[in-house]
């Protein structure tokens, strides 16, 4: 973790090892979309998520579910209906379990450093441009990992990039096995997908279908 975080988020500290942890073993985060999948990723072997598209008076139940199974939840405040964009959003999350946020917005990710949150930001690299303002809104809200969409942009992202992006979660058009394990092997530290098949894979399996070794780290744990 970035040792200019603000000391308030202590929480966070303790947080951060787990999550490590967590990803060193299945770095597959599942991408929880709805209620209807979440039982099918409280049976999985993968540790954590990123609860999306619940509406705001279904995500207390769910958080409960979720974290009864022992799983760190990621919210993605932008896409719950009924959630506010603001501090108040993140608060209500905290308060009913979320270990985590997840949105493009910045001041979002600055705010929830002062709420012992998890900061996951999301950033879409579309073009050159794109991914300048992208690299700095990550200097400027240092979160705890950097979701990069779409996942087979990584291929084609210079080394220095992948770094100032690093600890990062590759996202969207991960459909195979072959399709994690290629982004394990360019440097992501999990791989983030929708796909309830996917979230069985263990960093074993997939390092080798890669043909790779080793595991990265998640910010401040190495």
């Amino acid at each position: 973790m970035n040792s200019s975080r603000p000391s308030a988020a202590s929480a966070v500290n303790r947080m951060l090892p787990r999550l490590a942890a967590a990803l060193r073993e299945v770095p597959v985060i599942g991408s929880v979309v709805g209620t209807q999948r979440v039982r099918g990723f409280v049976d999985s072997p993968a540790h954590v998520c990123i609860l999306a598209n619940v509406a705001v008076g279904q995500i207390g139940g769910v958080l409960a579910t979720l974290r009864g199974a022992d799983k760190t939840v990621f919210v993605n405040v932008d896409s719950c209906p009924g959630l506010a964009q603001d501090r108040g959003a993140l608060e209500f999350l905290r308060d009913n379990g979320a270990q985590g946020a997840v949105s493009t917005r910045l001041s979002l990710v600055e705010k929830g450093h002062s709420l012992d949150l998890l900061t996951m930001m999301k950033v879409f690299v579309t073009d050159r441009s794109n991914l300048r303002r992208s690299l700095d809104a990550v200097s400027r809200g240092r979160p705890d990992l950097v979701e990069v969409m779409p996942a087979p942009i990584v291929a084609r992202l210079e080394p220095e990039a992948k770094r100032l992006l690093s600890p990062y979660v590759a996202a969207g058009f991960v459909e195979t096995e072959r399709d994690a394990a290629a982004m394990l092997a360019l440097g992501a530290a999990a791989v983030a997908t929708s796909d309830p098949r996917l979230w069985r894979l263990r960093r074993e399996d997939l390092v080798s279908a890669a043909g790779a070794a080793g595991a990265p780290t998640v910010k401040g744990t190495s």
